[in-house]
């Protein structure tokens, strides 16, 4: 989401203030908490909406644009520098909003993009999520994208997250704003007809990114001002249960998050020209474990997310009414 003026940037600020307060805990952390991984200095990259780590390229990640541009995905190098370009043929950017690494029928390694914005929240009665092969070669080239349409069984929404379980290959949506909930689609999805997305759990409101941990027993969902790791219980009924809140280092407006390969840290992008990637220590606590005991979600950490629930609810309010007033943004 790009927000172009300013009235509606400050109420961004002011409330982020509120998010960092004692009980929200973590809309920043300390210099010595977060590293620059690197800076993305690709001049065509000025609104990157999702990262991934590659499995095939050690030190890879991968990105996009966020919309209104070409169908391409960017394949950056440790030191920022643009590797190659893939550009996806059948497919289109209407509003892609985030991005995750799978696997196709084969098992092969795959990148799976996802246009699943919805500034109406409610426009599209269906979104997209684009799947290609992982290049074994970084060098420019064109990839055939195979094309998975999608509803939510509880009607249209707006989100920004995607993510696909590395256990299971199963994908799995975010809605954003007030409806912030998990989405599973299907164990197999198919490429005719529609998919049926069915809500799994609750995320925090605001949600921008997410993705699974390396061992797919936990993720994480961050928002514009901090990220909250959850476990993952794929046989619960509410699959997801907080573990702790993580702070995020302050960003331009910051709209992507992924796993290091060894899962210790996030890493944590913006949107923005020349935006560094963030490197962020996960604590002991949220690193990939074996199911976590039942004490793992109590204490204050439980109670942080309905906190941040609210308060998001409070910002979504603001916009809604920056909106009416026609200050906010152009577009996802």
């Amino acid at each position: 989401m790009r927000l172009r003026i300013g009235v509606a940037a400050a109420l961004l600020a002011g409330l982020s203030g509120v998010l960092a307060a004692p009980g929200a805990r973590a809309g920043t952390v300390r210099d010595d908490d977060a590293t620059r991984a690197f800076t993305i200095t690709d001049p065509r990259i000025t609104e990157s909406s999702g990262l991934a780590v590659s499995r095939q390229h050690q030190g890879v990640v991968y990105t996009h644009n966020d919309s209104g541009g070409s169908p391409l995905i960017f394949a950056i190098g440790p030191d920022g520098r643009t590797l190659a370009t893939f550009t996806l043929a059948g497919a289109t950017a209407r509003d892609w909003e985030g991005m995750a690494i799978g696997e196709d029928e084969q098992g092969r390694p795959a990148l799976f993009v996802a246009d699943i914005g919805d500034n109406l929240g409610g426009a599209w009665p269906y979104v997209t999520v684009y799947r290609v092969p992982e290049p074994s070669r970084l060098r420019d080239q064109t990839l055939r994208a195979t094309a998975f349409r999608l509803k939510y069984e509880d009607g249209p929404r707006n989100a920004e997250t995607v993510m696909i379980n590395p256990r299971t290959n199963r994908l799995y949506i975010a809605s954003k704003l007030f409806s912030g909930a998990l989405y599973e689609a299907p164990a197999r999805l198919r490429a005719t007809g529609f998919n049926t997305l069915r809500r799994v759990g609750r995320v925090p409101a605001l949600a921008t990114d997410g993705a699974f941990a390396p061992d797919g027993r936990s993720l994480v969902i961050r928002t514009y001002f901090s990220a909250q790791v959850y476990s993952f219980d794929d046989d619960a009924a509410e699959k997801t249960r907080p573990l702790r809140k993580v702070g995020l280092p302050g960003q331009e407006q910051g709209e992507s998050i992924a796993y290091s390969a060894d899962g210790r840290s996030l890493l944590a992008g913006s949107e923005g020209t020349r935006q560094p990637v963030w490197k962020v220590p996960l604590p002991d606590r949220a690193r990939p474990t074996p199911t976590p005991s039942p004490a793992a979600s109590g204490g204050r950490e439980k109670d942080d997310e309905p906190n941040e629930r609210n308060v998001g609810l409070v910002l979504v309010a603001g916009i809604a009414l920056a909106v009416g007033y026609g200050i906010l943004r152009r577009r996802s």
